[in-house]
């Protein structure tokens, strides 16, 4: 009897929420919706080197974010030669692959890409709960039908989606000017994919 209650307390303990995991307090605030400013600007070409390692391939060349419109955007990523890579477009709640390289075109492998950008540009997205942690702001919000937490101290600096309470990926704003995010990492911690981006402009 002792070992199933037991065991009945470490599986509600693992079950737990991400904000119980992490202790976060629970906060009232006004803002009903958080800003992700990175790629909002229309006038600007955001053009970052990019290291794509995905399972056994590993991919350098040039990533480009190209705001079209409100909730439009075109994601290309190419070689350093200028031959594609794949080319992504993003259209309120629409997504279209323009190309995408055989070595990658893999529907579960899209889907996943098409998640980790969708997370990246999108700029305003429903709270549905706040919390704090010493001096950071952290706001609940679903995404793609994804639970994702925003970190924010004065700027954004951090987004984590989770799943069944555990972090699956992880994105990181670094070296922030304005509304710039100079150096941008994005990881998985369930299948062997990872991003880097640094600003070359």
């Amino acid at each position: 009897m002792r070992y199933l209650i037991s065991s009945f307390c470490l599986l509600f303990i693992a079950c737990g929420s991400y904000s119980k995991k992490r202790n976060f307090q629970i906060q009232t605030t006004s803002n009903k919706i958080i800003h992700n400013p990175y790629f909002s600007n229309e006038k600007k070409d955001y053009v970052y080197k990019a290291n794509i390692t995905v399972r056994d391939n590993n991919f350098s060349g040039i990533l480009i974010v190209k705001k079209l419109g409100e909730a439009n955007h075109r994601v290309v990523f190419t070689t350093e030669m200028g031959n594609k890579i794949f080319d992504f477009s993003f259209l309120n709640d629409t997504f279209k692959v323009n190309f995408i390289i055989e070595a990658i075109d893999k529907a579960i492998l899209i889907n996943i890409l098409k998640k980790d950008f969708k997370a990246l540009i999108q700029e305003k997205i429903p709270v549905i709960k706040s919390y704090s942690s010493q001096d950071t702001l952290i706001y609940e919000t679903a995404l793609e039908n994804k639970k994702h937490f925003y970190f924010k101290t004065q700027q954004l600096n951090k987004i984590i989606r989770v799943k069944n309470g555990k972090e699956k990926v992880t994105f990181l704003f670094l070296e922030i000017n304005d509304i710039i995010a100079n150096k941008i990492k994005i990881s998985h911690s369930n299948i062997k994919l990872k991003i880097n981006l640094k600003s070359i402009n």
